[in-house]
């Protein structure tokens, strides 16, 4: 019998999962509904179903039909790639009424809302799986391999630094994630990836945590610092964005027209801000410490303006030091290919041991966006899953563990102080 998948949130993300869905899991899996505040993104959602993947229209619901699409289209599972903050109105109302969940990370932006989604696990013994693509990532997966066999002895340190472009960096800058209330800022919405990679490399769980941070380089005021004089709101009928590196044209790509453009009159959402405008509210430029439960310390820094996109990460430990570093591609999500998204230009990764000759690590080569993690990921939560030493596969303790440290992060940036995790909330 065929799992039934409804899914809702049918902006860029939504892709990934129903086009896999039509695609290549059609044998055992069957996508049933559409569920989304616009009814224009839902129709190009259908209409890429048609014409991308050969599979017949589905159902679509608007945002308050989410509980009438369940009773009457039966899904087994609903995937949420909504707005971040809606994560767990979702997620919550989808357990009660019997379904499983596949969410977007971050699971959710605060802790209360974590806390919202934990009680629910509980209260239905429903599940909750968070897709963490980045784990599943041969070099990332080769990181886990080394440290379990001891490569390094017992790891004491890490120094993480992400780096995110001016294309793709920029892109956060210039839809909802700009608006701290909707994706938790960058610690939480793009660090969560990060945090949860720590958690799964060490195999531990973050103790406390201290973060600062601000917004150095985009919005309206750094610009003016900068001697800026001309500004927009947004690229669409400006002339002034013309001559904007920054400026993104929706034009130019047929899904951000047709998933956007073409959309907005629905809801005034406007996909093409400048990122140089009012209203940002989210940091560009970050640094925390993290102690962990094993006792060991993590040094990250997130930067949103770099002109590579990818991340170096350093780790030292009781027999040596591993250095690892990734150049991953740019792109602006729904910009182009979902193969594209965190493809990868370099890698390597150099194993240091305290006595004896440093050596290269083999990395599988990986197939599929962000660095061949993709596939492997589809293939755990939509297909059948090949017996993993690693345990990559994220449940909702993993989700929750992952946007602590974020969470953390923002309450310790705006007090000053550090932040215990187990203060946050109770499992």
């Amino acid at each position: 019998m065929k799992k039934r998948y409804a899914l809702i949130g049918t902006g860029g993300r939504a892709q990934f999962f129903y086009g896999s869905l039509a695609r290549d899991y059609r044998d055992t899996s069957e996508l049933v509904a559409f569920c989304d505040t616009n009814q224009t993104r839902m129709d190009y959602s259908n209409k890429l179903l048609r014409e991308n993947y050969g599979h017949h229209a589905v159902p679509t619901y608007k945002a308050h039909e989410f509980e009438e699409m369940i009773r009457k289209e039966k899904p087994d599972t609903i995937i949420v790639t909504t707005v971040d903050r809606t994560h767990h109105t979702y997620i919550i109302k989808a357990m009660e009424l019997g379904c499983d969940v596949i969410t977007e990370k971050p699971m959710t932006v605060d802790e209360e809302k974590c806390q919202d989604i934990l009680d629910a696990v509980k209260r239905t013994g429903k599940e909750v799986r968070v897709t963490f693509n980045y784990r599943y990532a041969p070099h990332n997966t080769k990181i886990r391999e080394l440290i379990m066999n001891g490569a390094i002895g017992d790891v004491h340190s890490v120094h993480f630094e992400w780096l995110l472009n001016t294309q793709h960096g920029a892109d956060y800058f210039r839809r909802w994630h700009r608006d701290k209330r909707n994706s938790g800022g960058l610690l939480v919405h793009k660090s969560t990836h990060h945090f949860d990679l720590v958690n799964f490399w060490l195999g531990t769980q973050p103790q406390s945590v201290f973060a600062q941070g601000s917004l150095m380089f985009y919005g309206k005021e750094n610009a003016e610092k900068r001697g800026v004089t001309e500004f927009y709101s947004r690229t669409r009928g400006s002339h002034i964005a013309q001559n904007d590196p920054f400026a993104l044209d929706l034009e130019k790509s047929a899904d951000l027209k047709g998933l956007y453009a073409d959309a907005e009159h629905e809801d005034g959402y406007y996909r093409d801000q400048s990122v140089f405008g009012d209203g940002i509210s989210i940091e560009d430029t970050m640094g925390v410490l993290v102690r962990y439960k094993n006792k060991a310390i993590m040094t990250y820094s997130l930067n949103c303006y770099m002109p590579w996109e990818g991340f170096q990460v350093n780790f030292n430990g009781s027999k040596g030091r591993i250095e690892m570093k990734i150049v991953e591609a740019s792109y602006v999500n729904s910009g182009g290919k979902k193969e594209d998204e965190g493809a990868l230009q370099a890698k390597s990764i150099k194993v240091i041991p305290m006595f004896g000759e440093a050596y290269d690590a083999e990395i599988e080569e990986g197939v599929g966006g962000h660095g061949g993690g993709d596939p492997i990921l589809l293939n755990d939560i939509f297909g059948v899953p090949a017996d993993d030493p690693f345990k990559r596969a994220a449940t909702h303790v993993d989700g929750a563990m992952s946007i602590l440290t974020g969470i953390a992060g923002n309450i310790s940036m705006r007090t000053g102080m550090p932040v215990n995790i187990d203060g946050l909330v109770k499992f």
